[in-house]
């Protein structure tokens, strides 16, 4: 079983001490590709050079999250470009709209966000989504590119059946974290994945975050990372009633066709 972690933070300071080991966990748990998201320029700088380091296994996305939204300038833009043009770059991202925290007003996610909409339209570059509490928002911006727009996938779902209905009818991609293994508030998850098709649907840690609370034993520091993409897999079969080896098999050509990595 070989799998791919679409998402995760492999940049994050809660690794600096064991990364490697870390790489080899998830590697002993069949996670052989990774892909380590971008949420800043400065972090888009350092996930694309951890993947050069591991060429062929670590993959980068470039882009600037919503909270980051307020310190985006000039440079910006031109920078992700530039960044863009590596080999291991496969989608302009994390980008979107968080209207939960506000970390960055309003105005500046919505300005920015486009930006980098418009940036992946034209590098032909996938984009990968964030969004809280702002679906109608980034919908509406969104479908202003809908001719020009690739691939797109949708960073950690968690919205509602309408919400997945209306990605869904846009031609996007889906991707599930340990959010599913949360008997509080991912339950609802459970039904909605199995509304998601194969060809649709992808899975993600979005470590060092979002440990899978039904994890035993759990670390004492809490921190997830990829090597429990395995719980989430689970958690997925489980709920789409399929064995464990086909969904891991489906959900590796999904990303392995939507990052373009077997092309």
């Amino acid at each position: 079983m070989s799998l791919i972690d679409i998402g995760v933070n492999l940049g994050h300071g809660s690794f600096d001490k064991d990364r490697q080991q870390v790489i080899d966990r998830a590697f002993a748990a069949g996670v052989t590709r990774m892909i380590v998201t971008g949420s800043s320029v400065g972090g888009s700088r350092h996930t694309q050079q951890l993947s050069g380091q591991y060429p062929g296994v670590l993959f980068a996305t470039a882009g600037v999250h919503p909270h980051d939204a307020r310190h985006c300038d000039d440079h910006t833009i031109p920078t992700l470009r530039e960044l863009a043009k590596h080999k291991d770059v496969v989608a302009i991202g994390e980008c979107g709209l968080d209207y939960n925290r506000d970390f960055s007003p309003r105005p500046l996610q919505d300005k920015w966000f486009e930006e980098q909409v418009q940036l992946a339209c034209e590098l032909k570059m996938p984009l990968f989504l964030h969004e809280r509490d702002a679906h109608t928002h980034l919908v509406e911006i969104l479908s202003r590119y809908k001719n020009q727009l690739g691939s797109v996938v949708v960073h950690c779902f968690t919205g509602t059946d309408q919400e997945l209905d209306v990605y869904l009818q846009m031609g996007f991609h889906i991707g599930i974290t340990g959010w599913i293994c949360d008997e509080r508030r991912g339950l609802h998850l459970r039904e909605l994945v199995r509304r998601i098709p194969l060809d649709r649907l992808m899975v993600e840690t979005d470590a060092p975050f979002l440990i899978p609370r039904n994890l035993k034993p759990k670390p004492k520091d809490g921190r997830n990372e990829p090597a429990y993409l395995i719980q989430v897999l689970q958690t997925v079969a489980e709920s789409l009633d399929m064995p464990v080896e086909e969904v891991a098999a489906a959900t590796t050509k999904t990303a392995e066709m939507f990052f373009r990595l077997s092309l």
